[in-house]
């Protein structure tokens, strides 16, 4: 089937995809079997090894070009101590694009592009949106406050619109986006895409537990809270028991955190030294107190808890405002199709086509 013209943009030609649709690298949750429903399906899926040592990382590389040749991506931590190597693998496994949720080291930049390594950071400010285009970023996720995980709190209406007046690299535009409307509406916009996380999180080959998938789809567009008390940073998750408790209780709070850090350690074989080394550099680079550095491993283990685990009592449940309209869990494959459609359908009422046009 021939793509609609008006969907061939700057950033489908980047990454090689045949529609401007990316699925975020949701930590747990953005696993092999996800990944290649999405490239499968034309878009771009991008692998979560944030959660991963670097050999589940190749491990998971590997299973995903054996069960597509379609390009995808592979989203990196820019604090992980082991950083410099995963960048190397991603250029020797010849991995499409490297995505990351904070700003990369210029030396990782320049060793990714020198490789054929398409690098595309997170931004939710237009001022960091600047600095990582002169930092050489080949695109930019912009995605503003109705987001999921961490957040900024410039809604994607007002952030967009800024960062795409500020830089030049293809825009791809994230919080709030679930279906072809949104995607319709940030072409118009100007941007190069969109990238969705929870309408991809709430598909079939998403590996979360049913019953996980079963509170996000009941939850409400009023259910979700921003909160700091995860991790020390900004958060939108669905607002649980657990999610209150934490907001309520400093001490435990703290004490909670640095159980969750010592069994990241244990979970991902990093040594102590390690994992001082990584907390010393997220501690610099994010610019977090010390208390909030202890509480950075709290984020990845109590999300485990719920995307793994399947015990929603004990973890917490990340995700976009966009999850109280989301109401079923389609194939990767349906759903980019109903994107397509539906994006199609709102560009022609804008703009509909002649038969001249129709013809080219």
């Amino acid at each position: 089937m021939s793509v609609d013209s008006r969907l061939r943009t700057r950033a489908t030609e980047l990454f090689g995809v045949d529609y401007p649709i990316v699925q975020t690298g949701m930590g747990w949750v953005a696993g092999p079997s996800l990944v290649t429903g999405t490239a499968s399906a034309g878009g771009l899926g991008i692998l979560a090894s944030a959660t991963m040592t670097l050999d589940e990382m190749m491990s998971a590389i590997g299973e995903v070009q054996r069960r597509t040749d379609r390009p995808f991506g592979v989203n990196l931590r820019p604090d992980a101590a082991d950083l410099d190597d995963r960048a190397d693998r991603l250029v020797q496994a010849g991995v499409r694009v490297a995505s990351f949720a904070g700003p990369p080291p210029a030396p990782v930049v320049k060793r990714l592009k020198r490789g054929g390594v398409v690098v595309m950071p997170t931004v939710g400010a237009r001022r960091h949106a600047v600095k990582m285009a002169e930092l050489g970023a080949d695109a930019i996720m912009c995605q503003g406050g109705e987001g999921g995980g961490h957040t900024g709190s410039v809604p994607t209406s007002l952030l967009l619109p800024q960062v795409l007046d500020a830089v030049d690299v293809p825009v791809i535009a994230a919080g709030g986006f679930h279906d072809g409307r949104g995607l319709a509406a940030a072409l118009a916009w100007g941007a190069d895409a969109v990238a969705m996380g929870t309408r991809f999180l709430l598909t079939a080959e998403s590996r979360v537990p049913d019953a996980v998938k079963a509170v996000y789809l009941d939850t409400p567009v009023t259910g979700t809270v921003v909160s700091s008390s995860i991790d020390g940073r900004p958060q939108r998750v669905i607002r649980t028991r657990l999610v209150d408790s934490l907001e309520s209780a400093r001490l435990t709070r703290l004490a909670r955190a640095a159980a969750n850090a010592w069994r990241f350690r244990s979970l991902t074989g990093m040594s102590v030294s390690a994992l001082g080394r990584e907390g010393l550099a997220m501690r610099r680079s994010q610019g977090l107190t010390w208390s909030q550095t202890a509480m950075a491993a709290n984020a990845p283990m109590l999300t485990r808890a719920t995307m793994v685990d399947g015990d929603v009592a004990a973890g917490v449940l990340p995700t976009g405002q966009c999850v109280g309209v989301v109401e079923d869990l389609p194939a990767c494959a349906e759903l980019i199709e109903r994107i397509v459609a539906d994006a199609t359908a709102a560009l022609d009422r804008i703009a509909p086509r002649s038969e001249e046009w129709l013809g080219d």
